[in-house]
């Protein structure tokens, strides 16, 4: 591929200098930053994830803080799931959602106090989204991008390594619940959470200047714990079901479609601005929703584009994200489904770039 050429448009990280050195092979762009997507080769950045401890360099997860009396009033108007009984220390995965119910951004939801939280986000401007709602309502909160940047530390063995940086304490941390944690004298918010099924942390690392000595840190105390520089794997991730922004699903889709109406409070979320076009949706039920898919023959090319699915002639589905698993032995698919043909065991056709596959709808991903 032709490369990327460098610009202030184009944000290094606090890390970019552990990951370069650590052998970097490919990026890609995401909120105008650069996410490492490979190290070694796919299936080996695989098998080392599901076995070890990688540390991410995730800083393109940008922060939304909102700050002021009306911030948890402007939290809840920018999702439909009810957010009235989350306590400061809690993380919540929320769909943010545009007028029309349409997906805006899948982020998690840091609630540091009553009058102020983080809105960790996927790959879209929601910046400029949150401000104009705070300026259409005049409401009275300070909405900006602080200075953090997420690390993740992802793998069986994260656990591990977290306590010998942050202390055992860490370990008591309950999922999508964070602390804050010193590290050289700086407290960092320290949240269970992660892009991955294998368990582990993010730490928001407060301000530049702290991000490469944490990287050194973590990377000397994890050595006999094969600690290496990773990032979200694609086969891993497309087993567990999760979800990427921008691939999977965009604001033409709405929660439901997504598979995630069980984080839609609907009837209780109070002022959420979609809530009137969520109600019709919750009632009438979606027309289509992502699925899981094996698809048959050899591994697939790389998913860059949708790939029709079809039932016969009739075209039924897309397919978003694709890889060959190791260890299920075939290739895992996350694809929008008709309702008419996404039940359980119901074979398609996909329009791959080699050819056409068969392929199997699945109401569970693999892990």
């Amino acid at each position: 591929m032709a490369l990327i050429s460098p610009s202030r448009r184009l944000r290094r990280t606090p890390f970019s200098e552990g990951v370069e050195a650590a052998g970097v092979k490919a990026y890609t762009v995401y909120n105008h930053m650069l996410l490492p997507t490979l190290f070694a080769t796919p299936e080996e950045d695989y098998r080392h994830l599901k076995s070890a401890v990688q540390v991410w360099d995730v800083s393109c997860e940008r922060q939304v803080e909102l700050r002021g009396p009306d911030s948890a009033r402007l939290m809840q108007m920018l999702t439909p799931r009810d957010l009235r009984g989350m306590l400061p220390g809690q993380c919540f995965y929320v769909p943010i959602v545009d007028e029309t119910g349409g997906m805006l951004n899948d982020p998690v939801a840091v609630k540091l106090a009553e009058d102020r939280w983080w809105i960790s986000i996927a790959d879209s401007d929601l910046l400029f989204w949150v401000k104009g709602i705070v300026y259409g309502f005049r409401l009275d909160v300070l909405v900006d991008e602080p200075d953090v940047s997420p690390l993740a530390v992802q793998g069986p063995l994260a656990d591990d390594l977290a306590a010998r940086v942050f202390g055992d304490s860490v370990r008591d941390l309950r999922f999508f619940r964070f602390g804050w944690f010193e590290f050289e004298g700086r407290s960092h918010v320290v949240a269970r959470s992660g892009y991955s099924k294998q368990g582990g942390f993010e730490i928001y690392v407060d301000g530049t200047d702290a991000g490469m000595p944490l990287w050194h840190a973590l990377m000397e105390a994890g050595a006999d714990l094969d600690v290496r520089a990773g990032c979200p794997n694609s086969i891993e991730r497309i087993e567990g079901g999760l979800l990427s922004y921008g691939n999977d699903m965009d604001r033409t889709n709405t929660p439901h479609e997504c598979g995630l109406g069980r984080f839609c409070n609907t009837a209780t979320a109070i002022g959420c601005v979609g809530r009137d076009a969520l109600l019709r949706v919750a009632q009438e039920g979606p027309v289509r929703q992502i699925r899981a898919l094996s698809i048959d023959g050899p591994p697939t090319p790389s998913c860059a584009r949708h790939w029709p699915v079809k039932a016969g002639d009739k075209l039924v589905g897309r397919v978003s994200s694709a890889a060959w698993s190791p260890d299920h032995q075939t290739n895992v698919a996350i694809g929008m489904v008709r309702m008419t043909h996404w039940d359980e065991g119901t074979a398609l056709t996909v329009e791959a770039p080699d050819g056409l596959r068969d392929a199997v709808v699945h109401e569970t991903f693999w892990a």
